[in-house]
């Protein structure tokens, strides 16, 4: 009797899908809430905290530098009792957590793992069940301090002293929370600066390579134990619209990684070698004009991350469509995991090995990146390695002229950018209508709010409990003993996310990194328009008996420096004697500067949305010293109503991402000098109010 042949199952095997995440936080860690367990319902596989700049930088929101920056970029987390907030009904130890941390990542950690010791014992568990809550805690800490120096600046203390933490940060988790990821080595942030891929190649494995090496020396974690070390570390990447590079790029990683670990560090075992890596697409190239078109953008870039099955990302993060115009609303969110959701569920992408093997052009192209990062990366190790390579000043200023050469690629056409350079005709978008509905706005209530709820928190701690735990938290500082411990000890004593990091910078100190532009190389052949701006700088300068000066300011905590560098850099080409000092000054310290350099103008990048508070303050100090006729222009992500309200107080141009031409931008300098000082202006300058 024949069988009937069993039918084939019509379903194929497919991969586990990515964790999916959207990078989330604002105003309160009430609301910050809210918004993460809406976000899980829509299916969002893991959370991404975004914490706001007076927590990254070590400061409470009553401190005068964390003025106008409370809840604007991210969430407040001043001391346990917000923490608690934060992650209020949702389970710890069954969440993947990702924590955009850095300079207080061991603090923040420390909270985060307190909690769920406290959620554990809500449930019944007692203290001796905490191995077990540990050993269940699944999620990463950025803690990549070196690219701090780089792109982002939210470094609090020297190099040295910030490895430190950064090691004993991974030494304590490997120990002690096995399935937590304790570093994000950040690629992401070197492209954002302007990094090249194979910039963006070997920075990151440098930076792989000063950790590794600082852990092994440390002695903290046994030899035998070191792959665990090794196969802890992961990667936060970037990825822009060219997904065939990119793709590329990534290949080159896991290549590159894998000879690093086998060869440097000995390890042998192929699953702790694997290069493991999240990624958020590229935010740098998100435009302002047309904005609708950084949907396609994003979803381009996305592919370059996951096409290639054995490159493809571990966890994707999406930034939103109007991120260009300010803080994206829930629903923009949304639709940032929707496009993750339809590539991972409708598509056949994940039924299928690695698409690109065999492939004589990508393999050619792998190669390549690959022989040139190897260059770059023995280049920096010649140096002394990622830190020489920092503090000498050498990492930053190649950043800061790769990206001054892709600003001059846009500017001529060279590299099309659609509705900013190229097929700028457009019919109106419903989804830019209202401009004051199309982002979402961040309570401007919140530090009031976050002001009020660290005093309380002092009022009912027990002081003593907590000057005993920094007291310790000083004396442990200065041995090599792991300050884990100590901060754990102060989080649960009630300290406060400043009063953590004011004791270490009475340790430590503090540091400024340099700022890259002074060498940097700028635009090698001047244009047309660029020669004749040049021209009137000169003639302006005659005029007003000397060279013209500009000060470039950055007042807040926004260490975003990009635009800012990319601006001296640029005045620098056309003739400014430019005044740069660097990132994270009070406004005191800006007017006190234009006073001392006795400057023709003030420009001020504020991309952390501190603008309506921080401005207004410069204008008044410049104000109080007889200076109320220097012209200020100020730069940043500003929305319309915003902008037109700052020229009413007094500001003479608000340039956005849509200025795109930083030549453009110097001759409204000039010609806000010449208005300011009763000069008539010439046919390559346009009024500074047209350009707002």
């Amino acid at each position: 009797m024949s069988q009937t042949p069993a039918a084939e199952d019509p379903t194929p095997k497919r991969d586990r899908p990515w964790v999916m995440r959207t990078y989330a936080g604002h105003s309160s860690a009430t609301e910050s809430n809210a918004l993460y367990r809406r976000n899980l319902a829509k299916g969002q596989t893991g959370l991404s905290v975004a914490f706001d700049l007076p927590t990254q930088t070590g400061y409470d929101p009553d401190s005068p530098l964390s003025r106008g920056e409370v809840g604007k970029v991210g969430v407040p987390i001043p001391h346990l009792g917000e923490m608690r907030r934060l992650f209020e009904d949702i389970p710890l130890a069954e969440m993947n957590t990702s924590m955009t941390i850095n300079a207080t990542a061991m603090w923040l950690l420390a909270l985060y793992q307190v909690v769920a010791e406290e959620q554990a014992v809500a449930t019944g568990s007692t203290t001796q069940d905490f191995e077990d809550v540990h050993g269940r805690l699944a999620g990463t800490t950025q803690n990549d301090i070196i690219k701090e120096y780089l792109s982002r600046g939210t470094y609090v203390f020297p190099p040295e002293h910030s490895l430190r933490l950064t090691s004993d940060l991974i030494a304590y988790t490997v120990n002690h929370i096995p399935k937590w990821n304790p570093i994000n080595i950040c690629s992401y942030h070197l492209q954002e600066a302007g990094a090249t891929p194979t910039q963006e190649l070997a920075y990151a494995l440098c930076t792989a390579i000063a950790v590794l090496d600082t852990v092994r020396d440390s002695g903290q974690v046994a030899p035998d134990d070191f792959a665990k070390v090794v196969g802890r570390i992961s990667f936060f990447v970037n990825a822009g619209v060219r997904f065939v590079e990119e793709t590329c790029k990534m290949r080159a990683f896991v290549q590159l990684w894998d000879e690093i670990t086998r060869e440097r560090y000995g390890v042998e075992d192929e699953k702790m070698r694997r290069f493991r890596y999240g990624v958020q697409v590229n935010s740098l190239g998100l435009t302002e004009a047309q904005p609708e078109n950084n949907v396609q953008r994003i979803v381009l870039e996305m592919l370059g991350v996951t096409l290639s099955k054995g490159a493809r990302a571990r966890a994707v993060q999406l930034p939103a469509w109007n991120e260009a115009l300010g803080l994206p609303r829930p629903w923009d969110q949304q639709w940032s995991l929707r496009l993750q959701q339809v590539l991972a569920f409708e598509s056949d992408l994940l039924e299928y090995d690695d698409i690109f093997d065999g492939s004589r052009v990508i393999e050619a192209k792998v190669a390549e990146l690959v022989g040139e990062a190897r260059a770059e990366i023995d280049r920096v190790q010649a140096m002394g390695g990622a830190i020489a390579a920092v503090e000498s000043g050498y990492m930053k200023q190649a950043l800061v002229t790769s990206h001054a050469a892709r600003r001059a690629r846009i500017e001529s056409g060279e590299e099309k950018v659609v509705g900013v350079n190229c097929f700028e005709s457009t019919d109106e978008s419903p989804l830019t209508a209202d401009l004051d509905t199309a982002v979402q706005v961040a309570d401007p209530q919140a530090e009031r709010a976050a002001t009020e709820v660290v005093k309380q928190w002092r009022e009912q701690r027990d002081q003593a409990a907590v000057d005993r735990a920094l007291e310790r938290l000083a004396a442990d500082a200065k041995t090599d003993v792991n300050l884990m411990e100590a901060t754990l000890a102060a989080a649960r004593a009630g300290a406060t996310t400043g009063e953590w990091a004011g004791t270490l910078r009475e340790v430590f100190g503090e540091f400024r990194a340099p700022t890259g532009v002074s060498g940097a190389v700028g635009v090698t052949e001047a244009g047309a328009e660029l020669t004749e701006v040049r021209d009137e700088v000169r003639r302006t300068g005659e005029e007003l008996g000397g060279r013209l000066r500009l000060l470039v300011g950055k007042p807040g905590l926004d260490g975003h420096s990009n635009g800012a560098e990319q601006v001296a850099v640029r005045a620098r080409d056309a003739g400014f004697e430019v005044v740069y000092q660097g990132i994270r000054l009070t406004p005191e310290q800006i007017v006190a500067a234009a006073v001392a350099e006795d400057v023709h103008c003030v420009g001020l990048s504020i991309l952390s949305g501190s603008h309506m508070e921080l401005v207004p303050a410069v204008l008044d100090g410049l104000r109080d010293q007889g200076l109320g006729d220097l012209p200020v222009v100020v730069g940043g992500i500003i929305p319309a109503a915003d902008a037109a309200r700052l020229r009413e107080l007094g500001v003479a141009a608000v340039f956005t991402p849509k200025d795109f031409g930083l030549t453009e931008i110097m001759a409204g300098i000039v010609a806000a000098i010449r208005a300011a000082n009763g000069l008539s202006l010439t046919s390559v300058e346009a009024a500074p109010d047209d350009r707002s």
